[in-house]
């Protein structure tokens, strides 16, 4: 009896060792693009320059690995993407208060709040107390801000801008919190989360991606744009990455000007990246990585002409554990590590003015007191910049 227990005792070890290694096993092989790099004009900027305006560009779950696919995917080793032409490079930790893994909560509060905390935690201490994130602090020194994810806009990126709770999947709460924020503009999906009337309230509330163009959402004092019930699904009438972003440029910067802010801030995320990473499919993580990059792209030629903006791109964490293992006649082969994420660095890259200051290695938490050096807001006086 002893022995028969022994041994189904040992079939279930086996089996469990199985499941949870089978995606290390999991190979694809990438086709090599063949796309010209577009090469983007770089302005030069004064070291004692400083900007008025922040974009912070995220890709979840965006590792060095993530961009050398996507690189190769392209146009081939040699090809340069918007993220590569960025003159300033750095690498950000990532590890969470109290363990090496991050989740994207805790990786978002650090820049949103310049703490760590544990994970799940949204900018809140690791004991619970409410910690004022950039948007929050700069509401009352004449700055306006905005949030565009392709996740629900409820989701643990965007939510720590301005949510401050003990669990990213309270998202009916987390989604009242946003209702009661400093945040002027909002674009993303998590239609299911919110109680519709309440938003209206307050909010113009669009759902159609051809409002972004139209003339009651230039005009709004406060928009809420919902694109889909959860994470938005790409479709031709789903709005992409680069369109929200594009629109959020324009509405911030129209706003910021006639108002006589002081500036905005912007912070978009291609949520979708880590999606396709944790599914270990590197093909649909290719395509998310292309709308994050062409909005890298669109976000530089802003910075060239508008010169008094500092973008910032970086990642909350890397998915998945890719490895870039060879080449197979006009493919590349990667493999998988694992399902979930890691705790290497990631990379930081900036554009514009003060953007010299983001190299180096740095903790994720710097880069929230980085942003607010860059904009000496600790000089601002206050101000409510009446949108």
């Amino acid at each position: 009896m002893k022995k028969l227990v022994l041994f189904f005792a040992l079939i279930l070890a086996v089996a469990y060792f199985v499941s949870i290694n089978k995606n290390h096993l999991k190979v694809e092989y990438i086709s090599i693009g063949t796309q010209p790099t577009k090469a983007l004009e770089i302005a030069s900027f004064d070291a004692a320059a400083k900007p008025k305006n922040i974009i912070l560009i995220i890709g979840d779950g965006t590792g060095l690995n993530q961009i050398t696919l996507s690189r190769i995917a392209t146009g081939g080793a040699d090809h340069r993407l918007a993220i590569d032409q960025m003159p300033f490079f750095g690498n950000s930790l990532t590890h969470s208060y109290n363990n090496i893994y991050t989740d994207s909560a805790a990786s978002a509060t650090s820049w949103a709040a310049g703490i760590k905390t544990k994970n799940k935690f949204l900018s809140i201490t690791p004991d619970g107390k409410a910690i004022p994130t950039i948007p929050e602090i700069l509401s009352n020194k004449g700055y306006i801000s905005g949030l565009v994810a392709t996740s629900s806009i409820t989701h643990a990126t965007p939510a720590a801008f301005y949510a401050h709770i003990d669990s990213r999947y309270k998202e009916k709460e987390i989604a009242s919190q946003l209702l009661e924020s400093p945040i002027q503009l909002s674009l993303g999906g998590g239609l299911e989360f919110f109680d519709i009337a309440k938003a209206q309230e307050s909010n113009l509330l669009i759902t159609d991606m051809n409002d972004l163009d139209g003339d009651k959402f230039l005009k709004a004092k406060k928009v809420l744009g919902l694109f889909d019930e959860d994470g938005i699904n790409r479709s031709s009438s789903k709005p992409t990455q680069l369109q929200m972003t594009k629109a959020a440029l324009n509405w911030l910067s129209s706003k910021a000007n006639l108002n006589s802010c002081n500036g905005f801030f912007l912070m978009s995320e291609g949520s979708q990246i880590d999606w396709a990473s944790h599914d270990n499919d590197a093909a649909t993580m290719v395509v998310e990585f292309k709308d994050f990059d062409q909005t890298i792209a669109m976000a530089m030629d802003f910075v060239t002409s508008n010169k008094e903006t500092l973008l910032l791109v970086t990642a909350d964490h890397e998915t998945g554990g890719l490895q870039i293992l060879s080449q197979k006649n006009d493919t590349v082969k990667v493999q998988w590590g694992t399902g979930s994420h890691t705790s290497i660095p990631v990379g930081v890259y900036a554009y514009g003015p003060g953007a010299h200051v983001f190299t180096g290695l740095m903790d994720n938490t710097d880069i929230h007191y980085m942003i607010l050096d860059a904009i000496e807001s600790s000089g601002l006086k206050p101000l409510v910049c009446s949108n």
